[in-house]
Parts: C-alpha cells; sequence; structure tokens
C-alpha cells in the first residue's frame, strides 16, 4: 500500500479541546464537567470502566450530541461539525450494508466525509491489499469473517485521510491478531501526522499505545496526564524471598506486608531500597531473591478509578 503524505501538525494547537463538559439525560447526568485537551498528532487513550460516561464524551467532542454546558473545539473549529470532514469516526455500534462489497462499503464511507466515490473505490483497493483483504475486495460482507468486517469499517474511517481519528472501544471483538494489526495501523497515522483518541476499558493496548490519557470514572475525569504519571501515582513493589524465616531484619518489612508463594510482597518504603537492603544484610537474612518493580498503568487505572467512585460514592452519601 502507497503511504499517504505527512500532515503538517501544528503542536502548538490542542486537535481537541474540552472545557467543562456536562451531558444530562433527563435527570442523570452522564458527563459532569470533563476539561481535556489533546496534542496534535499525539495517540490519546480515554479510559473508564463500562458506563463511565466515554461515549457520551466522544459523541460530544465529536457534535453529533450538543452538551447541556460547556465548550469544545474541533480542529480548531467552534462548532465540531464544522471539521467534519478531517474526521475519521469509528462508533462503538458497528455496521455495515451486508450486500455492498468491501471496497464499495469503504468508498461509501469516503463519500460521507466528501471523498469523490471514484477515488474512494481507489484508495480501497490499496487499503484492502496493503492489509492483506485484496481478494475480499469485491466481496459482499456479509461472506467476510467478523474481523475482516471490522477491519473494512476501520479502513473506511481513514481512506478520506483525516487529522483526526476517533476509535470507540476499537479492541472490542478482535482476535489477538486483528488486535495487534490495529495497533499497528494506529501506530501508522500517528507517524503520519494524525491526531488519534480511542476509547478502551483494556488497558493493555493504552500502555503500549498512548502518550496521554483520561480515566473516566462516573463521568468526571478522576486523571487526565502522561501514563508514566499515572503509573507514578502508585509507589514500587517489593518482592522479597530470603532463606532466614525470622530475625532483627523483620523490622525493615512493613507490618501490612503480605506472604505469596514464600515471597514478602509489599510496598517500597519511603526511604528508598537503601536501609531496607542494609537491614536485609546487617539482620543475615539471607537474600535469595530481591525485585522492585514499578506497578503497570492497569494496577494505577484501578486505584484511581476505584477512588474516584468511592469519593463519588460518599458524596451521594452511599457507603464509601
Amino acid at each position: 500500500m502507497l503511504r499517504k503524505a505527512q500532515h503538517q501538525v501544528d503542536t502548538d494547537q490542542p486537535a481537541v479541546e474540552a472545557c467543562g463538559l456536562v451531558k444530562e439525560f433527563g435527570e442523570t447526568r452522564a458527563v459532569d464537567g470533563i476539561s481535556l485537551a489533546v496534542p496534535a498528532g499525539s495517540i490519546y487513550g480515554m479510559l473508564g470502566p463500562n458506563g463511565a460516561g466515554k461515549t457520551t464524551a466522544l459523541r460530544m467532542l465529536l457534535g453529533i450530541i450538543d452538551p447541556t454546558s460547556g465548550t469544545r473545539r474541533l480542529l480548531g473549529h467552534e462548532r465540531p461539525l464544522d471539521a467534519a470532514s478531517g474526521v475519521g469516526y469509528l462508533p462503538e455500534e458497528r455496521g455495515l450494508y451486508p450486500s455492498m462489497t468491501a471496497r464499495d462499503a469503504i468508498g461509501f464511507m469516503g463519500a460521507l466525509r466528501g471523498l469523490p466515490l471514484k477515488e474512494g473505490r481507489r484508495r480501497a483497493d490499496d487499503l484492502l491489499a496493503g492489509h492483506g483483504l485484496g481478494k475480499w475486495a469485491r466481496k459482499p460482507i456479509r461472506n467476510l469473517s467478523k474481523g475482516m468486517a471490522q477491519t473494512v469499517q476501520l479502513l473506511g474511517t481513514i481512506v478520506h485521510r483525516p487529522r483526526l481519528i476517533v476509535l470507540d472501544e476499537p479492541f472490542s471483538g478482535l482476535d489477538a491478531i486483528n488486535q495487534a494489526k490495529l495497533e499497528e495501523l494506529i501506530r501508522a497515522e500517528a507517524r503520519d501526522g494524525v491526531t488519534v483518541i480511542f476509547s478502551t476499558h483494556v488497558i493493555a493496548h493504552a500502555e503500549r499505545l498512548c502518550e496521554r490519557i483520561a480515566i473516566i470514572a462516573g463521568g468526571k475525569i478522576a486523571f487526565e496526564g502522561g501514563v508514566d504519571e499515572a503509573r507514578d501515582r502508585l509507589r514500587p513493589i517489593v518482592r522479597l524471598r530470603t532463606r532466614s524465616d525470622d530475625g532483627p531484619w523483620r523490622s525493615a518489612i512493613p507490618a501490612n506486608a503480605v506472604r505469596e508463594r514464600g515471597e514478602w510482597v509489599f510496598e517500597l518504603p519511603t526511604g528508598g531500597p537503601e536501609p531496607l537492603l542494609k537491614a536485609l544484610l546487617d539482620g543475615n537474612a539471607g537474600i535469595e531473591t530481591l525485585a522492585i518493580e514499578r506497578p503497570g498503568l492497569h494496577e494505577a487505572f484501578v486505584a484511581i478509578a476505584g477512588d474516584a467512585a468511592a469519593a463519588q460514592m460518599g458524596d451521594q452519601g452511599e457507603p464509601s
């Protein structure tokens, strides 16, 4: 597949901005004051459990629904729909016409964004060939596997060469091989200067792909920043195995340490590893293994989202 020309990226201007977005459905506040800025040319993840408000937030950012209050800017436009031709959007609810061929489906999706149908079909042939689906280009969608059909819809999302791609739970329903292919496609688009936003509740994808994330819980942003910043919210974990079971060195082990398969497991003390190591050596603990593990994004997500949910329940007068 021929690579497209790189987008010119204005890194001083965020691709997407939101300030105090609120969305109410009757008495339910689905999104409660979300503010964020997505750097142009970045891969940005919106993380949260099911029902956290991710899809509603994305739809407001894209102008599909209007906020109850708050403001948003999309590719420099105050009215998001004015930027529609520069946006590719893959909704969580997938849908293709089963009688359409793969190339026609992609061409049709491009035409909805202003791309001439003939050019869309030509690009569709290139895209399908580049993703190993060339022989399926003229096959009806109904003849494709679920993974193939999802790939076709994804290619239809990018056929018009948008500046911004928004993917709502894009990994849902894909097997491991197709998930890896989608990750590489996202990286390739970002290398071309495209801004990519995707929502997910599967943290591994965000940890591998994202430069910045927003963790949403209960309709609010519980955290917004770099992946490393989120992981740094938690202290490193120590895993220690010793030949000796007791001795003066035990005072260096926190009282809340747990035993797992013969190892002591606890958070690294605030003084760092040196005092711990000295106490173990001076006390003849007989160190067999000592590992210091930095928490992953999954652990950080669980802690941040869990704390936010607990705080919200407390605000509502429910047990926290």
